[in-house]
């Protein structure tokens, strides 16, 4: 897709959420990792093909799954929506370095974020062309796991 085209069509992204805004309450999607702990998903189904003899264990690597369990993550965009949510974030609040170097994955951070923001927008878009609606895509970026500073007063 041309950069022009990718731009215009953030640009109406961004406004159809102005007027969302100007018009009403928007509601967000709520939290990822206690949907994702309902599908029970075992070491295996973490590490999916790609990942089977990776060295350390990968099950809690929830942005992973964008990965290795894309359909499990589109489910639950699915079910958001599917509730009303206008708004829902991508499945990527530790795709950072920091975060991912607890699994050796530091490397895989771009990879994942441009899978989780992949797997999000394709459903949007699939959603909004169904009924007209608008689907608003939110990157997630949580904090990461270790806190920046040695101070016993954080």
């Amino acid at each position: 897709m041309a950069t022009t085209d990718l731009k215009h069509r953030r640009t109406a992204r961004i406004a159809k959420l102005k007027h969302l805004l100007a018009e009403r309450v928007v509601v967000f999607d709520g939290g990822y990792g206690t949907m994702i702990q309902q599908h029970r998903l075992s070491e295996a189904e973490y590490r999916g093909t790609r990942f089977a003899d990776w060295p350390s264990d990968l099950k809690g690597n929830n942005d992973l799954l964008c990965l290795t369990k894309p359909d499990v993550i589109v489910g639950i965009h699915r079910a958001y929506f599917e509730a009303g949510a206008d708004i829902v974030e991508t499945n990527t609040f530790n795709s950072n370095a920091i975060s991912l170097a607890d699994y050796g994955m530091q490397g895989l951070a771009h990879e994942l974020n441009l899978a989780g923001a992949r797997l999000l927008r394709d459903l949007a878009d699939e959603l909004e062309a169904q009924d007209g609606r608008p689907r608003i895509v939110a990157g997630s970026i949580g904090p990461a796991n270790r806190t920046a500073s040695l101070s016993p007063d954080v």
